[in-house]
């Protein structure tokens, strides 16, 4: 029987994207699954969408501030308690750098899954301005080497943007419309996309994964 499978799509500015990402990498409830991380453009997905972003919406702007600190404490995700300075950055040149690590990489996740794990803990725990050339580069270089972050933001210009529109693209052809977004595949063979931290209950049944019963997993099951 083939294993349960999900695809998540990321972009470094959505911090419900982050506690997704968190989640997925960190709890043993998705040991037995195939996950495979996607660098997309969040504005590029929303503007195919017509979609507003949720900082633009008079009161939403501030229930989504609360709602990310919820899910932070009920997964045990660490996150600042402030919004970063500055929010929303643009991310364009972050996502497109690891784009580039994806196409170079091929089907190994390693380093892709190093960077993410170093840009959005910087950002999202530490409020460091990921997106900001000199700290990008500087972050790329700790965690892939100095040589190696150069040629992959040469390569984020070309093909890291090219493959982040066939990213984002995908993602908008799953039925996308904001992040995280899971696409998933049970071991039937079922496919079914699902949308948000607060759906991961969901993601567990339709899998088919054994329900947890630590943390806060009783919120959502």
């Amino acid at each position: 029987m083939a294993p349960p499978k999900i695809t998540l799509f990321v972009d470094t500015v959505s911090p419900f994207a982050y506690e997704a990402y968190h989640i997925l990498r960190n709890d043993p409830t998705f040991k037995t699954c195939e996950i495979t991380y996607v660098p997309i453009f969040l504005g590029g997905l929303m503007k195919a969408c017509n979609n507003t972003a949720p900082i633009l919406i008079k009161n939403k702007d501030k229930w989504i501030n609360v709602e990310r600190l919820r899910w932070a404490r009920t997964f045990s995700v660490p996150i600042c308690d402030e919004m970063p300075p500055n929010f929303p950055p643009l991310t364009l040149q972050v996502m497109r750098a690891l784009c580039a690590i994806q196409h170079g990489d091929g089907q190994s996740q390693e380093r892709l899954v190093r960077s993410l794990d170093a840009l959005f803990h910087h950002y999202w725990v530490k409020q460091i301005p990921t997106h900001e050339p000199e700290t990008l580069k500087r972050l790329l270089g700790e965690v892939l080497g100095t040589h190696e972050a150069e040629k992959v933001l040469s390569d984020a210009a070309t093909v890291g943007k090219k493959k982040l529109v066939e990213n984002t693209d995908r993602a908008f052809a799953e039925g996308a419309f904001g992040l995280p977004w899971m696409t998933c595949v049970n071991s039937q063979g079922e496919t079914e996309g699902f949308w948000g931290v607060d759906h991961l209950g969901q993601v567990v049944r339709f899998l088919g994964l054994e329900r947890p019963k630590h943390g806060g997993w009783k919120s959502v099951l």
